[in-house]
């Protein structure tokens, strides 16, 4: 089965082709990367020059895959339409994946952190019971969390906010999740046949838009 990644979620983002075979790891055939901030400008050629450059036709495609979040509100609605869109109009499986989930794993751990502005880091974090959670996370918050062994990281940021307030976790520093990343997370889930409903997927944003904010905090005065 051929598969097409796309994550636009980060600074930076990348299209994937990779194929999945038997019980073999999902093995990358190529990847292409996308400036961050022209996601809405240059993903769909991105995608158009990965086929073309590989031979491939999107009907050849057996499942998108799809890093529906968290990160950019502008990035993950651009990846997450664009992938709905391709879906919905070939009939092709869509996968979606958590940005931190991704992290996580290539870190080879539970846990991650990414930078989320405004001092404050999207989180995922595992209890006692390896029960997982994601959420939004200022220092207020990670105080009432206990802190985990290790955390994966992959910006400059998110490891001031966490010294602070979990200074005896270790950190696990890797480079950025890219759509190869995504692929290879995925492929359980693909195997299982665990496809997304693509009119009821919606962005795993985990803070609201600045319209949303903003716009409440106007209403309010």
């Amino acid at each position: 089965m051929l598969l097409l990644a796309i994550d636009t979620c980060g600074p930076s983002g990348s299209v994937a082709l990779g194929r999945l075979t038997g019980s073999s790891p999902a093995e990358l055939l190529a990847q292409k990367a996308l400036e961050g901030r022209t996601y809405s400008a240059t993903l769909v050629s991105g995608v158009e020059e990965l086929l073309t450059g590989q031979g491939i036709r999107l009907a050849d495609i057996g499942c998108i895959v799809v890093v529906n979040g968290p990160g950019s509100f502008t990035g993950v609605r651009v990846g997450l339409s664009a992938a709905k869109g391709l879906a919905e109009g070939t009939g092709i499986p869509l996968i979606a994946v958590s940005r931190l989930a991704v992290l996580a794993r290539k870190a080879g751990v539970l846990c991650a952190a990414l930078d989320a502005h405004r001092h404050e880091i999207f989180l995922r974090v595992s209890d006692e019971n390896q029960q997982v959670r994601e959420l939004l996370a200022g220092e207020s918050d990670l105080a009432q969390i206990s802190a985990p062994s290790a955390i994966a990281i992959c910006d400059d940021a998110a490891p001031i906010l966490l010294s602070r307030a979990w200074p005896a976790a270790g950190r696990v520093q890797v480079d950025a999740p890219t759509a190869a990343d995504a692929l290879s997370f995925a492929a359980p889930d693909i195997r299982a046949g665990n496809f997304a409903d693509t009119v009821l997927l919606d962005g795993h944003y985990l803070r609201r838009s600045d319209a949303e904010i903003f716009g409440n905090k106007v209403e309010k005065s």
